[in-house]
């Protein structure tokens, strides 16, 4: 029987991606709506303000990722084609190089040039994009997936604040708007803890701390700023 091994560092890719760009959504797009609302802004203006913030928050997010991970999938690229050529030009000094990473490891050398030898007539190129390049399937960057996942998350966290402000009485808008954002933002600090492996408390606070400290400096601004505008 095959006994399968669930590691938790095999989603940190993933969620640290989708916290971060969620918490950026909620805690920028709050701030925005609360320091708006701080201003004595009506409703219809902080709706506007939210939905923009929203939407080019998202397209900005996405658009940094893409180019980050595409620079990264080059590089990669570049590194796969030298290891190629390398491997073409001098095989066997690849595998004694190969061999050698497999000796620092612990293995014996006639042993780590038998699983180097074995590895490279099976895939030579995976191989080496692995064991010296530190490259695989879970870290292969891909630009347009990363992109959209961060758009996604962005609008996704974005979303409470906007559609508070637009169902919550405009009285109680911007209570309404940080203490919501305050309770996604612990859920979301603790889920994140609790697939990290962290402290639930510790990831909570943290999170929360950050977002409360946003809306804080925002809302100063927004009054300091009405004030001065009317």
């Amino acid at each position: 029987m095959r006994h399968i091994e669930r590691h938790r560092t095999a989603h940190i890719g993933w969620l640290r991606a989708a916290v971060l760009g969620a918490n950026d959504g909620l805690i920028s797009t709050a701030s925005l709506i609360v320091g708006v609302a701080a201003a004595g802004t009506a409703r219809a203006a902080i709706l506007v303000a939210g939905v923009a913030g929203l939407v080019a928050g998202a397209m900005s997010m996405a658009a940094g990722e893409y180019v980050s991970v595409s620079s990264q999938a080059d590089t990669e690229a570049a590194d796969l084609d030298r290891e190629r050529r390398e491997i073409a030009a001098d095989p066997d000094a690849e595998r004694a190089e190969l061999a050698a990473i497999y000796e620092s490891r612990g293995l014996a050398p006639d042993l780590a040039h038998e699983v180097a030898t074995q590895l490279m007539a099976r895939d030579a190129i995976g191989a080496h994009a692995r064991e010296e390049l530190g490259l695989s399937e879970l870290t292969t960057a891909r630009p347009l997936q990363a992109a959209l996942s961060s758009a996604a998350s962005f609008a996704a966290g974005a979303a409470l604040p906007v559609l508070v402000s637009a169902f919550v009485p405009a009285s109680y808008l911007t209570q309404a708007v940080i203490g919501t954002a305050l309770v996604l933002l612990i859920a979301l600090g603790a889920l994140a803890a609790r697939v990290g492996g962290a402290s639930l408390t510790r990831g909570a606070l943290r999170v929360a701390f950050w977002g409360a400290l946003a809306m804080a400096a925002s809302a100063l601004i927004g009054r300091v700023f009405g004030t001065i505008v009317s």
